[in-house]
């Protein structure tokens, strides 16, 4: 490599963060540090990745399936009415087909 660009040192897994780990098992925990650590609710354990002895049990990935899935439709407006809507800011189709759904004859 240049001397602007020296060459990196060689890739040791053995050593690959040996730091942190150390700097990790030498912080001792405080009792107002548990103050910090936010509840866990139902819902969070049931989305955390678990193990089963030695195998990873991941949730899948994707989005969860759905049992009706939406119609991809055309549709013209006029354009202060889509400036308008997304204006609103993000999601805002959802809270379009909310106010669809709320005039339905």
């Amino acid at each position: 490599m240049s001397a602007s660009k020296p060459a990196a040192p060689p890739f040791s897994p053995d050593a690959y963060g040996a730091a942190d780990v150390a700097r990790v098992d030498a912080h001792t925990i405080a009792a107002e540090e548990y103050d910090e650590l936010p509840e866990l609710a139902e819902a969070d354990l049931e989305a955390a990745d678990t193990d089963r002895g030695t195998t990873l049990i991941r949730r899948g990935r994707g989005r969860p399936p759905v049992t009706q899935t939406k119609k991809l439709v055309t549709l013209r407006l006029d354009p202060d009415v889509v400036e308008r809507w997304k204006a609103s800011g993000p999601g805002w189709q959802t809270r379009m087909n909310a106010v669809l759904r709320e005039t339905m004859p």
